[in-house]
């Protein structure tokens, strides 16, 4: 299992248009991804989930990852929260 912990630093948190971003990459790997909000699991490849997250700027996120295509999900997420959702 992989934990990828981030810090949301853009206006909008993770509402809308970057909530998508992370369900497309999401949605690419096989394993399973589990957003951890103040101790609350949400779905990571769920629409839904991540919306009723509610998460803004400076809520801290961590996200699990399990699965056999862990560590490519850990680089593309990471990667995603470095470069598109800043």
């Amino acid at each position: 299992m992989k934990n990828l912990e981030i810090e949301l630093t853009n206006e909008t948190g993770l509402h809308a248009r970057p909530a998508s971003l992370f369900i497309r990459e999401a949605s690419k790997y096989t394993s399973d991804i589990v957003v951890v909000k103040d101790g609350t699991e949400y779905n990571g490849k769920s629409i839904m989930g991540i919306l009723s997250m509610g998460a803004t700027k400076g809520d801290k996120l961590n996200i699990k990852i399990d699965g056999s295509d862990e560590e490519e999900a850990y680089e593309g997420l990471k990667n995603l929260f470095e470069n598109e959702i800043k």
